[in-house]
C-alpha cells in the first residue's frame, strides 16, 4: 500500500484520481497548493506526488500550477520523493523542463482515468526516467542520456508527441513508430537493457524536417547476420524471423527495422551499426 499525495485544488480533478485510483488500496492525500503540500509532507510519509507542471511566467506573475521551484523545495525534504507532472497539450518546453527535473512521467492533459492509473503503477513500481539526463533542452534541439530500460519508452514518447504538436497526425505517427522502435532496439539490443548503461538520443526539429539521432554503447552488429529481423527474411519466407526469435527468447516482433524503413524518409547507420539517423520530410 502506498501514499499519494496530489496537489490540485480542482475538485473534478479529485473525482478523476479517485475513480482512476479505486480499489488499489492506496492512501491518497490533497493539498490545494505548494504550501499545503510542503506542510504535509513534514509529517507525513508520501511515497509518489501527482502535480501540474508549469515554466513560472516570464513577466514575474504567480503562476498557477508548480514548476522547477516547487520541487526543488520538496526534495530538499524528502529527495528521493517521486513525482508524476501533468503538463498541457502544446507546451514543449514543459514537457523537456519536467524531465530535466528528474520525474518519473508526464501526464498530458487531457487524460483518461486509465493513464492515470498506468502512469501511477509505473511511478510507483519504477522509475528510470528520474536517471534521464538533459543535455540540451531546446525544443528545436533536444538531447537526452536515456538509462536502458523499457519503462523510459513511455516519457520520451510523450515528449516527442509535445515536439510536434503542429505536424499532420498520421507524419506524427510514422516518427513515433520509428522512434520508439530504434531506441527499443538500442536498449534491448545495444544496452542488453543494462540499466547502467546509457543511449544518447536527439530529436531534431526543423521547419519542414525532424531528424532523430539514436547512439547505444554496444559494439553494433552486421546487418547482413540480422537473423533475427524481418529485414533479412527470404523473399518466399515473410515470417522466417519470428521462429529465430522464439529460439533466443527475444520479444515478438523483428519488423522495426523493416517498418520503419518505409515510414521514414531516410535511415542510416554509422559503420559499427551502433548509431543511427533517420529524418521525416514535413510538408
Amino acid at each position: 500500500m502506498k501514499s499519494i499525495l496530489v496537489v490540485n485544488e480542482d475538485p473534478r480533478f479529485q473525482e478523476l484520481v479517485l475513480r482512476a485510483l479505486n480499489g488499489d488500496g492506496h492512501y491518497v492525500w490533497w493539498a490545494p497548493d505548494a504550501a499545503h503540500a510542503a506542510e504535509l509532507l513534514a509529517d507525513l510519509p508520501v511515497d509518489l506526488v501527482i502535480a501540474d507542471f508549469v515554466t513560472p511566467p516570464a513577466n514575474g506573475a504567480t503562476p498557477v500550477t508548480y514548476g522547477a521551484e516547487f520541487i526543488a523545495a520538496i526534495r530538499r525534504g524528502c529527495p528521493s520523493l517521486k513525482f508524476l507532472l501533468i503538463i498541457e497539450r502544446g507546451t514543449p518546453q514543459a514537457a523537456i523542463g519536467a524531465l530535466r527535473e528528474h520525474v518519473c512521467d508526464l501526464l498530458i492533459s487531457p487524460f483518461t482515468a486509465e493513464e492515470l492509473r498506468a502512469a501511477v503503477d509505473a511511478a510507483l513500481t519504477g522509475c528510470p526516467a528520474r536517471e534521464i539526463e538533459v543535455i540540451s533542452a531546446q525544443p528545436e534541439w533536444v538531447e537526452l542520456r536515456v538509462p536502458c530500460d523499457r519503462a523510459t519508452l513511455s516519457p520520451l514518447q510523450k515528449l516527442l508527441g509535445e515536439l510536434e504538436t503542429d505536424v499532420p497526425p498520421e507524419m506524427a505517427e510514422a516518427i513515433g513508430y520509428a522512434f520508439s522502435e530504434m531506441l527499443s532496439n538500442a536498449i534491448e539490443h545495444g544496452c542488453k537493457l543494462d540499466p547502467e548503461k546509457g543511449v544518447a538520443v536527439s530529436i531534431i526539429r526543423l521547419q519542414h524536417a525532424v531528424i532523430c539521432r539514436i547512439k547505444d554503447p554496444g559494439e553494433g552488429f552486421d546487418p547482413s547476420r540480422l537473423d533475427h529481423a524481418a529485414v533479412n527474411n527470404p523473399v518466399d519466407d515473410p515470417f522466417h524471423h519470428v521462429a529465430i526469435r522464439e529460439e533466443k527468447g527475444l520479444r515478438a516482433g523483428g519488423f522495426g527495422i523493416l517498418i520503419t524503413r518505409q515510414l521514414v524518409d531516410d535511415l542510416v547507420y554509422n559503420e559499427r551499426h551502433n548509431e543511427l539517423m533517420f529524418v521525416k520530410f514535413l510538408p
